[in-house]
Parts: structure tokens; sequence; C-alpha cells
């Protein structure tokens, strides 16, 4: 038995996205202790360079470890892209990352003309594009950048008009190219899935990463004798080092459920 089995998994972000996927985890793991840390300060991640992410990861990282986690999920796709390798390099514990649902997209398209919501840095990194050239044999990637929508979710903006503009901009495109599957390749689009659905025919499948993240995680767990032995539901702590004097609002209405299903700690740095 390990002696780490009922110490906390860290799952974190740029900000708020990550949330979708720390909501797939609690699912799918309910007696572990999390611990999520929104790094909203230094939000969004995907106009940074790969040196600037891998600094913040690594603060974050910093702090997590003075939490005692047995593993850490990087719940965002571009801080995943930036520094996964150094930081595995680095920290002898497991380490999940996130990357576009690009693999299940290409086998669920019929048409094979799929659409590619992410950040410009998603986009631009050496780590997507071999992803993209290792499923391109027969599917034709459409791919979008989306300036602006992670600040908006950051800001619990989900639904408004000036939201609903930016999203008819981006999805537009992708729209007159015929695609029949919409990849999600950014965390924070997950909690817009509401949004897009009125801005796209029903045909089109929408595709994110959130529940097979979970699982694979699970499934790592087990592999390293490291699923918690609690028989009580786990404890779920939200920090942030956002300046928004709303930021518990968001990350609760996020999360939704019972207030009493989590604790909001607050600034960790």
């Amino acid at each position: 038995m390990s002696p780490f089995q009922n110490n906390p998994i860290g799952v974190i972000d740029s900000g708020v996205g990550g949330i979708s996927v720390l909501k797939c985890i609690r699912e799918h793991l309910f007696h572990e202790n999390l611990i999520y840390v929104a790094d909203s300060k230094f939000a969004p991640y995907g106009e940074k360079s790969s040196e600037e992410i891998t600094h913040r990861v690594l603060t974050v990282f910093d702090f997590l470890n003075k939490q005692d986690v047995k593993s850490v999920v990087i719940a965002c796709n571009t801080a995943t892209a930036a520094s996964i390798q150094i930081l595995r390099d680095r920290f002898s514990y497991p380490i999940i990352g996130m990357e576009p649902a690009v693999k299940p997209a290409s086998l669920m398209s019929k048409n094979k003309i799929v659409g590619i919501l992410a950040t410009s840095g998603t986009l631009l990194s050496a780590k997507f594009s071999a992803l993209l050239e290792h499923h391109s044999n027969d599917i034709h990637f459409i791919t979008q950048p989306c300036f602006g929508l992670v600040e908006l979710v950051e800001h619990g903006d989900l639904d408004s008009p000036a939201l609903i503009a930016l999203l008819k901009k981006y999805i537009d495109p992708l729209l007159k190219e015929k695609i029949d599957t919409l990849v999600l390749g950014c965390t924070h689009y997950s909690f817009l899935k509401p949004a897009i659905q009125t801005l796209i025919p029903d045909h089109i499948k929408i595709v994110d990463t959130g529940n097979a993240v979970a699982n694979y995680l699970k499934h790592v767990l087990v592999e390293k004798d490291l699923l918690s032995q609690n028989i009580a539901s786990g404890t779920t702590n939200f920090w942030t080092n956002s300046l928004d004097k709303n930021a518990d609002k968001v990350m609760a209405d996020l999360w939704g459920g019972n207030p009493e299903s989590y604790n909001y700690r607050g600034l960790w740095v």
C-alpha cells in the first residue's frame, strides 16, 4: 500500500476553465481530495510565450507541492503544450496533461471535416502541430484561434450578447467549411457549450476531453497504487490569485451543486 494514497490531487489552470475538468474528476473519483488552483491573475496563457507559461506553471507546482499532492492534472491545453515535458522531468508523481480531442473527433466525423476552437498558444505549439499531422491523413482540420473568449469566461460571462457575437464570429467560418464535428480545444470553452449549440446545426457534434482525462487519471492512480482509500466523499478546495472581487462567485457558479461541497480558500500567491 502506498503511503500517499490519501494525499490530494492537484488540478491547475490559467483560470477557471479547468473547473470543467474538475467536475468530471469529481464524478469519476468521488472519494479523492481535490485542490484546484486558478492562476487567474496571469490569464489567459494563450498569448504568452512558452517560457512565461512554464514559469507560471512551475510557480503553481511549488504551491501544490507544499500541499503534498500525489498527482497533478494540468487542466489547460496551452500549459500542457508548453510545459508538460519539463514538469515530468522534474517531478516524480504522475502528471496528467490535456490536448484537444483531435483523435476522437477524427473517428467521430462522417464527412471528415473537423473544426477546432482553441487559443493561439495551443494552435501555435509544436505539440499541437504534431497531433494534427498524426491524424490528418484523411481528415481536413480547420483551426480557429479565439481571442477574448477566455477573458469573458473568467468573468462568468457565458451568454451575454457580446459573448454570442464573438462566438458567432469564430464559428461562422467553420460552418461555411461544412464541418460536422467541433473540437473545444480550451477547457474554458466547455462552459460555452450551451451558447455554442444555439449557433450550430443539430447534426454537428461537440467534443471536449474532460471525461477522457478523468478516466485516464483514475487508470493511472490504480496502476500506481495511489487510489484513495477514503470511505467518505473527498474534499474540494479552490484557490485563486484573481484580483476580481467576484472571483469566488464565478467559481461557485461554474462549480454548481451544494455550497457545502467545496471550500473557497482565496488568494494563494
